[in-house]
């Protein structure tokens, strides 16, 4: 008979000999996560290929639409920080839905923004509730789930990002199009809310937090988990992890149009095709980062991401099947350090911190991500036919943050072998 371990420090067997079955209760929770990333992400990810819808219609510039992105970076970024030494106070569902809800109310000024200050500010308001949801996510996956299950947990999850390609973000900029940019947020609200009812109804308690004593002053747990010093490389390293698609991906659309020659009408496929092999990816990458070893995944990834990113960002007029190629193999990359990081790093703090950890953890991604948007507003320049410039440089930046990145999980695999909190990472 199979035995689910309820703590990372009981992992006594080698993950390659031991992968524990999901319960119907288990897959129900994996699923729902699944489709709380969707919603989120996809609220994250349409802003990159409607630019190339909402800056004429707002008459703005790169510099403007990079500020849209940050925006939210920034705001979910102080909401993350703050929200941290409230983490492990309460119930993670109630945590959940709070932040849930306001994350549906911002969206749904977004919906109803008719310019650019109005826009901007509703982004803020949605990066300030929809920031944290990543990382309470993360801790009830921590929670239910051992380590020998978290690779496949987070493959399943991660897929949200591959299905926002699939399905979100084809479908929304079919009804931008159809209608206006305007009616992609009030989509993705609409989305939302059966959601978050079946959060309610649905979803049990979380409450395993709730069984260790917390400090009386909430300012306390925060710095608690500041100053832990093993905790400081993960923090680090997962602010290089996301560095590289701020980097890019609020360009994208853009730099698909006017650099690669993809005709604006061609750009739902060209997400379409690359979410639906992505999708598949997603959980054979997290089921191979449970049997072959995570870092050992992690490092495939990052090899083949600084390949593609090169490739990428010095691609000329290429056919759509080229392109469609190109982005494949670089999500692959992308998903093949995504997966197995999360998986590995969530093995870090002990069950007591694992909130205000992964919400400084999410807050340090947003404005490290903030930051990278900023800077790649200021480093290209849009040309007179429309063209970005200067775009190739900043795959130089994506390939050397990767490797930086390497170089840090290393530290963090070996961290926690040494801990003998997972047994054969390798």
């Amino acid at each position: 008979m199979t035995t689910v371990l309820k703590t990372d420090r009981d992992a006594a067997t080698p993950e390659k000999l031991l992968q524990p079955r999901f319960s119907g209760y288990q897959k129900f929770v994996v699923a729902l996560l699944a489709f709380l990333q969707f919603s989120i992400i996809l609220d994250f990810m349409i802003i990159s290929p409607l630019g190339a819808i909402i800056m004429p219609d707002l008459d703005i510039g790169p510099q403007r639409f990079g500020e849209i992105v940050s925006a939210y970076a920034f705001s979910a970024g102080i909401s993350g920080f703050l929200a941290a030494g409230f983490a492990d106070r309460f119930d993670r569902k109630r945590f959940l839905l709070f932040f849930y809800c306001g994350f549906i109310a911002g969206t749904a000024l977004c919906a109803l923004a008719p310019n650019y200050p109005l826009l901007l500010l509703a982004r803020i308001v949605t990066g300030l509730f929809g920031g944290v949801i990543g990382s309470i996510v993360l801790a009830i996956a921590t929670d239910l789930f051992p380590l020998q299950m978290r690779g496949r947990v987070m493959g399943v999850v991660q897929t949200a990002f591959a299905a926002s390609q699939v399905l979100g973000i084809p479908a929304g900029l079919y009804i931008a199009n159809l209608w206006n940019w305007h009616a992609t947020f009030l989509a993705i609200v609409l989305i939302a809310i059966p959601v978050g009812l079946i959060i309610v109804f649905y979803m049990r308690p979380v409450v395993d937090n709730l069984e260790v004593k917390q400090p009386e002053s909430p300012w306390t747990h925060l710095t608690g988990t500041l100053l832990v010093p093993r905790y400081a490389i993960a923090f680090a390293t997962t602010a290089m992890l996301v560095t590289g698609g701020y980097l890019l991906l609020p360009f994208a659309s853009i730099y698909t149009v006017n650099n690669v020659g993809i005709a604006l009408t061609d750009l739902p496929t060209v997400y379409l095709a690359t979410g639906m092999f992505t999708i598949f990816a997603g959980p054979l990458i997290g089921r191979a980062s449970d049997t072959f070893g995570k870092f050992r995944t992690f490092t495939f990834g990052c090899a083949m991401t600084m390949v593609m990113v090169l490739v990428y960002t010095h691609l000329g007029h290429v056919p759509l099947i080229a392109l469609i190629v190109v982005n494949v193999l670089l999500f692959v990359g992308i998903f093949s350090r995504m997966i197995p990081s999360q998986a590995l790093i969530s093995a870090i703090p002990e069950a007591s911190k694992r909130g205000s950890f992964n919400a400084v953890s999410a807050s340090l991604q947003q404005v490290s991500g903030g930051v990278a948007s900023i800077i790649a507003g200021a480093v290209v320049v849009q040309s007179p036919a429309g063209d970005l410039q200067r775009f190739d440089l900043l795959g130089y930046v994506v390939v050397a943050t990767t490797l930086l990145s390497l170089g840090l999980m290393y530290f963090i695999q070996k961290a926690v072998r040494e801990a003998n909190v997972l047994i054969n990472v390798n």
